[in-house]
């Protein structure tokens, strides 16, 4: 009886993700931001009705946004830079607005039970 070897080809690069055409690299889009935005401007109106202050970043997004559709992509990194700030900025001082508000409540609660 013959032992017969199995005919196995190992291809020398991969047909999945990580083989791209050598070539000029495109860069990724510019992200705008937009929904980072909104939840930035409803956060703001239901923590503290300060709406107002997540208008900046939605404005930045919006612009970020117009650049991209309109094939102006530095200027739509630039405002998509500025929207990313933005939105932390406002994300985090709604936070510490949020945590400030429990810790007053709780405080609040725990003064008024111990003293009726």
């Amino acid at each position: 009886m013959e032992t017969r070897q199995a005919d196995v080809s190992i291809p020398l690069q991969s047909s999945g993700w990580g083989s791209a055409a050598p070539g000029p690299r495109a860069d990724p889009p510019p992200r705008d931001y937009v929904l980072w935005s909104l939840l930035n401007v409803v956060l703001w109106c239901a923590v503290a009705g300060l709406g107002c202050l997540g208008f900046p970043p939605l404005v930045y997004s919006i612009k970020a946004r117009d650049c991209k559709l309109l094939g102006d992509l530095e200027g739509a990194r630039r405002h998509g830079s500025r929207a990313r700030v933005a939105n932390i900025i406002c994300s985090v001082l709604a936070t510490l607005v949020l945590v400030v508000f429990i810790i007053i409540i709780i405080i609040f609660t725990t003064t008024t039970l111990e003293n009726p």
